[in-house]
Parts: structure tokens; C-alpha cells; sequence
């Protein structure tokens, strides 16, 4: 061997030892290794069955770690409500500003002023996972990265995330953004199952932009059967994260790694959970169950945050109609949860976060009744709340859900002159201060 080396010529040297150095880097993806192998590999894991929610899987699954860029699956979630309640479309126009375009790479080097479509912005953070466009929508949504962070974070916590925090909308690091592997499952198995229409950009293989083409960072998706997403991350802190989706017939598996060594090894660590649990994937979906409280281990879902934000959070779950409280029926210490109204947009020159005053016009304990009653308002005062966002707030009382139907975005005085006039309209309100 010696002898065959010294007579090889230089250019085949150098291909030997290139090929040599793409088998050790690949060579986690490309050959098997044992569970025990991947389970060294990697810091955290979980792999759910998304047919039933039954966790399959865990590795120090509830042990805080950095998301890094998974980060930017809960800044699509929140866009994705923005975009079913109307208050965007694919075709707006995001600004970008100093600090957005300032963010560190990756990204795709906006300059200040320029202006990005929503779309493109979409595609950047799940192909280049570029952090200034993360920034840009951050700011165009939530006035602040900072304000948007919160919304980030107590929506994360309405859906049941209940040890995330989020600081950015990017995952550059930062000491207290921090999430856990479970919690990374319930966001991806959420954004599959609340926006289903957009969560099929996650599968975009390459973006195109400005004439620069950028090539998904999930490798899954081009070698591994099945794949249909999600997101990569990393940081030096973080280390190599992966959260990834694969059906394949009847069958559905979402999993999280978090701390990978390498990005290879973490893709192998993925694909040999994947492998190793397929076979106790169920063919048929779970008619019943909650999913949070599935992943959780509970019999029932987490109790929701005590001070509520203007987070988007989905819808609120059923309850029997009840006639209006026109007074707060609530008393100090009563859980309550947030949620933007759905169905009534907010006028898109206007934002729902400035202004710590709020407009209540009714308290239901049947969230379809609220919803009705700030459409009804809304219509009768069309002029009048203009540019205040209509959101709904739950809280329990006993074990009864209460919902109140609010408008938000005002200062004192002007809450105390918008009810008054609402009064005068035969529109019964309470103006207070947010929690």
C-alpha cells in the first residue's frame, strides 16, 4: 500500500484525500448507526407519533436548551395567524429597518429602507433561515423585535410550550431564549395542524432571490423518504438542532434532536430515530385526546398564563352559550389567556400595540358569542375602532370558562371617550386598564 501510495499522482492524492474527508463528513448520514450511537450523538430528542401524539421517544426531552433558528417556526406560527386573519397577505410589503438589516448571518443581506414581500420573507427563514428577514417581519408585526419576542413567548405558552421563552425572532443567541425538545414537538405538530395551507412551504427544496439561489438547509429533505420539513438551527451554544417531519402512507412521525456535534451527526441521529420507531407508528389517527395534554403526560392540558399578551393563538375551544355579562365578571387571581379575533381584521395602517388601555364590550362563557359580539360592535362603530385590534380573553371562574370580547390599543382617555360614545350608541363597554 505504501508503494501504490508514493507512485499515485498528485491531483489523484488530492481527490483520495477529498473523497476521504466527504465519506467522514457524510458518512453519518449515508451509514446506519445503532439508537445507542445516536442517542451519544445528540443532547435532547423526542419522536412522536403525529397520528396519536404518543411520544415514542425522549432524551432529556423537557431539559432546557437554546432553539437557535427552530426559533423561526414560532416566528412563521404567529405570521401564518396574521395571514389567515387578513391583516397581511403573500403579496405585502415588509420595511426593512437599521436593526433588521444589521442582524449577524446568516442572511440575505437587506439593505435599510428596501422593502421584501411577506412571501419571499417566508422563504428566506425556512431555506437560508436568513436572520434579518426573521427581524424584518418581527418589527412590521409586533412594532419591536422585542414586543414581538413576548408575543412569540405567550403564544408559545397558550399552545401549551410551557418552558419556551423567546427574546428574537431569529435564535441568535441569547441567554434566556430557551425552549425544550418536547416543546419544539407541540410547536410543529401545532403549525401542521392549525395552518396546514402554509405549512407546506417547509418543503421548499431551493429559493431564488434577487438572482441568488439558496438551498434548503434541511439536508432530510433530499435524501431521507418522506421528509416534508421542518427546520434546522445552530449556534455555537445551541449546538446542531433539527426538528423534521415524515410521512410515509398512513404513517407520520415528527421528531426533535437538539445539541447535535455535527450537522451530520445530528441528521444521523434523526434518521435512526425515525428508522428505529417506525415500526410502532399507528396507520390511524386518534379520533380523541387532547395534544397537549398528550405530550405532556397529563390528563388534562397545562393551565394557561396569568398575564396575557396580544398573542395569536388559535382558536378557543367550545363551550355551551351563555347570555352576556356586560360587567367583568371576573375577580383577582382568575387564570386567564389571550387570543386575537380570527375573524375581524385589523386595518392594516394601524397596530394593536400601542396603547395599554382596552375597550370591553361584553363577557361570554361561549367564545363564538364574543367573537359575534366584537363583529357586531366592530360593524356598528366601523369609524370609531379603526385600528384597534379586537382580541378575546378567557379566564376561569370555578370551572366555567369565561371569555371577554375587548378592543385594544388605547390610552386612558381615549378608552374612557371611545366607551362613552359606544354608550351613547346603546353599546354597553367597560374602559380599563390591560393586565
Amino acid at each position: 500500500m505504501q508503494v501504490l501510495t508514493r507512485n499515485v499522482s498528485a491531483p489523484w492524492r488530492c481527490f483520495s484525500r477529498l473523497s476521504l474527508a466527504a465519506l467522514i463528513g457524510f458518512g453519518a448520514v449515508l451509514v446506519p448507526i445503532s439508537e445507542a450511537a445516536a442517542d451519544r450523538r445528540i443532547k435532547a430528542a423526542i419522536i412522536i407519533d403525529a397520528n396519536t401524539n404518543k411520544v415514542l421517544y425522549t432524551k432529556s426531552a423537557d431539559a432546557s436548551r437554546s432553539p437557535a433558528s427552530l426559533t423561526k417556526i414560532m416566528t412563521l406560527y404567529v405570521l401564518f395567524a396574521y395571514l389567515r386573519a387578513g391583516r397581511v397577505d403573500l403579496d405585502s410589503k415588509f420595511t426593512v429597518s437599521k436593526h433588521a438589516a444589521g442582524q449577524s448571518p446568516t442572511k440575505l443581506g437587506l439593505k435599510p429602507g428596501s422593502t421584501i414581500l411577506v412571501k419571499d420573507a417566508i422563504k428566506a427563514l425556512v431555506t437560508k433561515s436568513a436572520n434579518d428577514a426573521a427581524a424584518v417581519i418581527a418589527e412590521n408585526l409586533g412594532g419591536t423585535e422585542e414586543n414581538f419576542g413576548r408575543i412569540m413567548t405567550q403564544t408559545a405558552h397558550n399552545l401549551g410550550m410551557k418552558s419556551t421563552t423567546f427574546r428574537n425572532a431569529s435564535g441568535l443567541p441569547n441567554g434566556e431564549q430557551l425552549t425544550t425538545a418536547r416543546d419544539m414537538g407541540i410547536l410543529a405538530l401545532r403549525v401542521m395542524r392549525d395552518y396546514p395551507k402554509y405549512y407546506e412551504v417547509f418543503e421548499t427544496k431551493y429559493f431564488t432571490y434577487r438572482g441568488r439561489r439558496y438551498r434548503n438547509h434541511n439536508r432530510l429533505l433530499f435524501g431521507y423518504k418522506g421528509t416534508d420539513g421542518i427546520k434546522t438551527g445552530y449556534t455555537r451554544a445551541s449546538g446542531f438542532n433539527l426538528t423534521a417531519s415524515v410521512q410515509r402512507g398512513d404513517k407520520h412521525l415528527v421528531g426533535v434532536v437538539l445539541g447535535g456535534r455535527t450537522g451530520a451527526q445530528r441528521d444521523a441521529a434523526m434518521r435512526t430515530l425515525f428508522d428505529k420507531h417506525w415500526g410502532k407508528a399507528s396507520t390511524k389517527k386518534s379520533t380523541g385526546g387532547a395534544l397537549i395534554a398528550s405530550l405532556l403526560g397529563t390528563s388534562t392540558p397545562p393551565p394557561p398564563s396569568r398575564k396575557p399578551a396580544y398573542a395569536l393563538a388559535g382558536s378557543a375551544p367550545s363551550r355551551a352559550p351563555a347570555a352576556i355579562a356586560q360587567g367583568d365578571v371576573s375577580r383577582p387571581g382568575d387564570t386567564v389567556r389571550t387570543s386575537l379575533s380570527p375573524n375581524r381584521p385589523t386595518p392594516r395602517g394601524g397596530t394593536p400595540y400601542t396603547g395599554t388601555y382596552h375597550v370591553q364590550v361584553g363577557a361570554f362563557t361561549s367564545p363564538g358569542d364574543a367573537q359575534n359580539r366584537l363583529g357586531m360592535v366592530r360593524q356598528r362603530a366601523s369609524k370609531l375602532l379603526k385600528g384597534h385590534l379586537p382580541f378575546t380573553v378567557s379566564f376561569m371562574k370555578g370551572s366555567t370558562e369565561w371569555y371577554r370580547a375587548r378592543f385594544a390599543g388605547f390610552s386612558k382617555n381615549d378608552a374612557q371617550s371611545t366607551c362613552a360614545a359606544l354608550k351613547r350608541m346603546k353599546l354597553e363597554c367597560i374602559a380599563l386598564s390591560a393586565e
